[in-house]
């Protein structure tokens, strides 16, 4: 069993920074790929970053893209989200996600993902 927990939300002005972590336990968490989700009430969850399980490899979406950042510290069993110049429409619970086993790959599919921590909700203010 995977738990996943996020932490670093808040309430922030437009063109504020926050950082998002997200710290796993349960399993060897250098073996898996992690990501990132944000879902804003009655819309459905939104895939923003992904990390492969060496932190060689990341994919962010268009709409976060040159603003967000994801990386990974498998001593520390901890994903981050460093988001940037924060607009309005970032506003979102955000989640991290973890694969049911380990693999080399990764996805930008919700559907993918087996494990979810329980979302930290971030605000941003125009």
């Amino acid at each position: 069993q995977v738990q996943l927990a996020e932490s670093g939300g808040g309430l922030v002005q437009a063109g504020g920074s926050l950082r998002l972590s997200c710290a796993a336990s349960g399993r060897t968490f250098s073996n898996y790929p992690m990501a990132w989700f944000r879902q804003v009430s009655g819309k459905e969850r939104e895939f923003v970053a992904v990390i492969n399980w060496s932190g060689g490899i990341t994919y962010l979406s268009d709409s976060v893209k040159g603003r967000f950042t994801i990386s990974r510290d498998n001593a520390q069993n901890t994903v981050y989200l460093q988001m940037n110049s924060l607009k309005p429409e970032d506003t979102a619970v955000y989640y991290c996600a973890a694969p049911n086993s380990g693999t080399y790959s990764t996805s930008t599919s919700p559907g993918w993902y087996r494990y979810w921590g329980q979302g930290t909700q971030v605000t941003v203010s125009s």
